[in-house]
């Protein structure tokens, strides 16, 4: 390039784009143990569990603790 020539910003809007040259590289952050699911999966780890026993915790509740009521 000649250093006498002006700046042209047009000639920039003119040359093709390429893809994003990172892209091969950021990958990694999306697939295998990293997808959407995976990562979603982990972020409340006891959220199953602690359903499952407070479900049975109201089923116990409601079938075999009577209320009784004493008015005096």
């Amino acid at each position: 390039m000649n250093p006498n020539t002006p700046f042209d910003p047009q000639s920039l809007l003119k040359k093709p784009t390429r893809a994003d040259p990172w892209a091969r590289i950021e990958t990694w952050r999306y697939t295998g143990p990293f997808t959407r699911w995976n990562r979603f999966k982990g972020a409340f780890p006891g959220l199953g569990i602690a359903t499952v026993a407070f479900a049975g915790y109201c089923a116990y509740e409601a079938v075999f603790m009577k209320e009784e009521k004493h008015h005096g």
